[in-house]
């Protein structure tokens, strides 16, 4: 069989979307551009709206059931429950040590390279042990947070970019951004996967820390799931709980996978 490379080339040989756009869409408190298709048209007006809406982390104290906006991300949820691309997809991340990395990462090139849907949106709806992953090193280092993950994770891996080609023209390449190694929580960041985090998670994660004896402060409940919220990774949007997002996204028309 032949196979005519040239259109596939044009498409994809233009390098990394950046400047402008990216810059625009890109949060604030995260470096770097934005690796979406240059064909794609809502997607980098989400990053955008995201972008801009606000992520409150410096809480003193957060209550076990969250009654009011204001101790969530809501603006940032609401933008995207309200995404106007006609392809989204949830996935339902539970385990730390399982695939969902890696298969969000082979769902969008396959909706973008395969079937040419530039503006597809992967959300991931993390709680369970995946959840460890949206926090950040000084939470694990604090709070010993390795003791948890499991013999696999000594330190938050899944938080560290790795060095990698980071533009359409290495597309094929299994080292790039596109292959493998792009299956990090900050590689689907910049091709504009949302990571949501779950209030209840951080909540249960906070028994199991004092319940243990990891409490160097000695802080109440309250207190300690404050921190943990505030040192979640830049560009998580936190909800009130995952397991009652889902469906809000699903009656958005997101497909749900796990």
């Amino acid at each position: 069989m032949t196979i005519n490379n040239s259109r596939r080339i044009a498409l994809l040989g233009f390098g990394s979307f950046a400047v402008g756009t990216a810059a625009l869409a890109a949060d604030p408190s995260r470096a770097g551009t934005l690796i979406i298709s240059p064909g794609a048209r809502e997607l980098p007006e989400l990053m955008r709206r995201l972008g801009r809406a606000p992520r409150r982390r410096d809480f003193k104290t957060v209550p076990m059931i969250l009654q009011n906006p204001e101790f969530w991300d809501d603006e940032a949820l609401k933008e995207v429950i309200a995404y106007r691309g006609t392809r989204k997809q949830v996935w339902d991340a539970t385990k730390l040590e399982g695939p969902w990395l890696n298969l969000m990462r082979n769902s969008i090139n396959a909706q973008i390279f395969s079937f040419r849907h530039e503006d597809f949106l992967a959300v991931s709806a993390t709680h369970g042990t995946a959840h460890l992953a949206l926090l950040d090193q000084a939470m694990w280092d604090k709070y010993e947070i390795a003791t948890l993950a499991g013999t696999k994770f000594k330190t938050n891996t899944l938080a560290m970019p790795k060095p990698a080609p980071a533009d359409f023209a290495h597309v094929e390449n299994p080292k790039s951004v596109f292959g493998p190694d792009g299956a990090t929580i900050p590689a689907l960041q910049e091709r504009g996967v949302v990571f949501l985090a779950c209030h209840n998670a951080i909540w249960e994660l906070t028994a199991k820390l004092i319940a243990s004896g990891k409490n160097p402060d000695h802080a109440s409940h309250e207190a300690v799931a404050a921190e943990l919220t505030n040192h979640l990774l830049d560009g998580v949007v936190l909800t009130p709980g995952i397991v009652a997002t889902i469906p809000e996204l699903q009656q958005a028309g997101f497909h749900y996978a796990a």
